[in-house]
């Protein structure tokens, strides 16, 4: 039995925000404006609608959608319902996504029009049972044959249902090493504590008006700034065309006081030509993660938008997803550094033999927090892995300094970070190795202006084989997502590696560090 006089999850949020807030606007997209008691209402119909069509607690709903007003319903919705909303990247491959629709056991997939025959053809074979057509920020037309968005809504409010904070909220797949993207499952509880997090170290207020850019299957905007915003009552404008014309318009119209953007985003937005004659005087707030920001486009920033205070987030899909924070004040005296440990994250950094190490030395970054994962779906010896010593592993090597601000330098698990998005080396190696003509290849990340750290192909050529940089592209072409296709080919004749024959990425990495396009 629950106790309903003390729960707390996701869609209890809304529920109390517009009692709090009733005509204060919630969100625009588009041409739609919903304040909070329009929003908690189309949240209520829709889960309503959705648990007609036979949608029950744990059911795994995913979603293939650029970001809308819908796509923000359908996630408070699910947790009205104790659904677990499983978010899929639209830039993935159908062989990818159907891995995902299958690996999760999705019994329902939203997708807006863009991506319908993406969705339709990545579902075949797997548990999906109904797909639903959601609107989208710009006038769309809904897909024939699908349940439409508008439908759902005809079918009155969410049921009654005994459901608790110890419930999935979400699975949320991340790229890894391995072939296969892992799902993290994140409950209620987990979600919250790290929005409680985020209104305490990123600042979060109920006065803000934040653009929501980056695309909503990312957990960063999710649950740094979608849900904490609905959490204090702030304003969401929610785009999903992330151009920097497009956004730079969008601040001047709303009056945008909050932004967050990888650092590519930034530099993209400051060398648009809509720049200068843009009206930025309502930004104040401004944050970045996925990379590193370099210290030059930080100045430039600071210079170009001074009022704008930056903060810079680091962390992963497991700890969903801020982990550490580095504030504005320590911004140029700390440059390069992750920050320190957000408010209920406990942070390490340890040898293999779970030892702190001292100012300066190399460890794996290991965290213990409420806002974890519960573990891997389906997969519990990755679980166990991921855990293993009582912390949870982030794969990231760092270093600490007196003060306790983390720099990341390595990756344990060969993760590049591309604009925003995460690209397993392996992944990419893979595909490559797939190639006639490849005898060995290493994917490493080199320094990027656009993309912060371009994924690089270092391939050995077959003997008797000839390959050249646009051969090994096209190759790649339907085989990855476009963000996992190398923005360089370099051929050589033998990698490095050590006497055991493991490849010697750190020396690949520090010799074309030169000629990267940095």
């Amino acid at each position: 039995m629950t106790n309903d006089l003390a729960r707390h999850t996701l869609g209890d949020l809304l529920r109390r925000t517009k009692q709090r807030f009733p005509e204060k606007l919630a969100i625009r997209c588009g041409s739609v404006d919903w304040t909070y008691t329009q929003f908690d209402e189309v949240c209520n119909k829709l889960a309503g609608g959705l648990a007609e069509r036979g949608i029950e607690i744990g059911d795994r709903v995913a979603v293939i959608s650029r970001n809308s007003h819908a796509f923000a319903a359908l996630r408070f919705a699910l947790a009205r319902l104790g659904a677990v909303l499983v978010p899929i990247n639209f830039m993935l491959s159908t062989d990818e996504a159907h891995y995902i629709l299958e690996h999760s056991g999705a019994r329902m997939l939203c997708v807006d029009s863009d991506f319908a025959a993406l969705g339709t053809a990545a579902s075949v074979d797997t548990s999906v049972s109904e797909t639903v057509w959601l609107p989208s920020e710009g006038p769309s037309d809904p897909v024939p044959g699908l349940t439409t968005f508008d439908k759902l809504l005809e079918k009155g409010d969410a049921p009654p249902r005994a459901l608790t904070g110890s419930m999935l909220a979400q699975i949320i797949y991340t790229s890894g090493t391995e072939s296969r993207p892992k799902g993290a499952m994140l409950t209620h509880d987990a979600i919250i504590s790290e929005y409680v997090s985020c209104l305490v170290d990123i600042e979060v207020a109920e006065n803000d008006r934040v653009l929501h850019a980056l695309p909503l299957y990312h957990c960063a905007q999710l649950d740094v700034f979608l849900g904490p915003c609905v959490y204090v009552g702030a304003t969401s404008v929610i785009t999903g065309k992330p151009n920097a014309a497009n956004l730079l318009a969008l601040m001047a119209r709303d009056s945008i006081n909050s932004f967050f953007a990888p650092p590519t985003v930034w530099i993209g937005l400051m060398q648009a030509p809509q720049f200068e004659s843009t009206d930025l005087s309502s930004l104040r707030k401004g944050y970045y993660g996925a990379s590193i920001m370099p210290v030059e486009v930080l100045k430039e920033i600071q210079r170009r938008m001074p009022a704008v205070r930056l903060w810079n987030l680091y962390g992963q899909t497991e700890i969903a997803p801020v982990a550490t924070v580095l504030k504005p004040e320590d911004q140029l005296r700390k440059a390069g550094t992750a920050g320190r440990a957000t408010l209920n994250v406990e942070t390490r950094l340890v040898d293999d033999e779970m030892n702190d190490v001292g100012p300066g030395e190399i460890g794996e970054i290991v965290h213990r927090s409420p806002q974890l994962l519960s573990g891997y779906y389906k997969d519990a010896e990755r679980t166990k892995l991921a855990f293993h010593g009582g912390w949870f592993h982030s794969g990231d090597l760092g270093t600490i300094d007196e003060e306790g601000y983390i720099s990341v330098v390595d990756r344990k698990k060969d993760m590049i970070k591309t604009g925003g998005e995460n690209v397993a080396s392996r992944e990419v190696e893979e595909a490559i190795y797939g190639i006639t003509g490849v005898s060995e290849v290493a994917v490493i990340g080199l320094p990027d202006p656009k993309w912060i750290e371009a994924v690089t192909a270092v391939i050995v050529t077959r003997p008797g084989h000839e390959l050249t940089e646009q051969s090994v592209l096209e190759a790649c072409a339907g085989k990855l997502a476009l963000f996992k296709i190398p923005k360089r080919v370099i051929l050589i004749d033998a990698l490095p590696k050590n006497p055991t024959g493991k490849v010697l990425k750190r020396e690949l990495r520090l010799k074309y560090l030169s000629s990267s396009k940095a």
